[in-house]
């Protein structure tokens, strides 16, 4: 008789779910069940599921607000963890410099920053997910990037030992930086004092930008592909003829190629044939290859 196997996570049962359908959790709305799904509420309850982890060789995976990701119809054979308790959405506000949990929605610090007439992160709007996810993926796009006003980042490794890394040794780069450690737990941002009146004239400029020229109402996971250096991608795809086809519900979108709109019905299989074939007809014709941006868990 086989036995069963321990579980993990024993004694961490208020913080850990077994097979949480990640669809809800995604921007897409689509994809497969986690096998775990962490929430620590705490460093400390952070550490212990972390460093058992480890222990186990469970591959770990970090899910903010599932703005940038893909997850396979298989979902992910691995722990899922989710900073969204009261500690990581903590913000703290001195002068010009604020410190946030690595849970903070970049949207609703945008609206506190402009009403604190704090100058710096206008170009988060309409950039939807957390300050964690916008420090590894440098959020941000023509009008700036975040890495710009990152004066601190608190960090964690995979076996549990926290640390901070200072503006000197950060290098943010086209959506990405150089951090490796697989948890970010906050940030500290230098910002600067202006008028919130002049902060909210240009974040509304930036938002209105962004609206007129991308299917913001529509379930898509942002930018699809990095832009090559010197080009735009979504130049590229609609140069190739691509905009509107389809693979099953998935769909290049009419406004921006570079969006890959999920349509009911449609499958992660869906958005992945269609990103292959974008990447193909595009090197096809420009003999340029399509890097993907977002996060795709499969």
């Amino acid at each position: 008789m086989r036995m069963a196997r321990p579980n993990p996570f024993a004694g961490l049962e208020e913080i850990v779910k077994e097979n949480e359908p990640l669809a809800p959790h995604t921007w897409y709305r689509i994809g497969g069940p986690a096998r775990w799904y962490v929430q620590p509420r705490t460093p400390e309850e952070l550490q212990d599921a972390a460093q058992r982890c480890a222990e186990e060789g469970i591959a770990v995976y970090v899910l903010g607000l599932g703005a940038n990701l893909l997850v396979s119809d298989n979902g992910v054979d691995g722990a899922v963890f989710r900073l969204d308790a009261e500690y990581w959405r903590r913000v703290r506000y001195d002068k010009n410099i604020v410190e946030t949990g690595a849970g903070v929605d970049m949207q609703k610090l945008l609206l506190r920053t402009v009403r604190e007439g704090l100058a710096g992160i206008e170009c988060l709007a309409g950039i939807p997910g957390t300050i964690g996810g916008g420090v590894r993926m440098n959020a941000g796009g023509k009008f700036g990037d975040l890495g710009a006003v990152v004066k601190r980042v608190q960090v964690m490794d995979s076996v549990g030992v926290m640390f901070e890394r200072t503006k000197d040794d950060l290098v943010f780069d086209y959506r990405s930086t150089n951090i490796t450690a697989p948890f970010i737990l906050g940030a500290t941002l230098d910002l600067e004092e202006e008028d919130p009146r002049a902060i909210m004239e240009r974040t509304k400029q930036i938002w209105m930008f962004k609206r007129n020229t991308q299917p913001l109402n529509t379930k898509n996971a942002g930018c699809i592909f990095k832009n090559p250096r010197g080009l735009s991608a979504g130049a590229l795809i609609d140069q190739a003829a691509l905009k509107g086809l389809h693979v099953g519900g998935a769909e290049v979108s009419s406004k921006h190629a570079n969006f890959i709109i999920a349509h009911p019905g449609c499958t992660a299989d869906n958005v992945l044939k269609l990103i292959k074939i974008v990447q193909e007809k595009v090197y096809e014709k420009q003999q340029v290859h399509l890097e993907t941006e977002v996060r795709i868990w499969q």
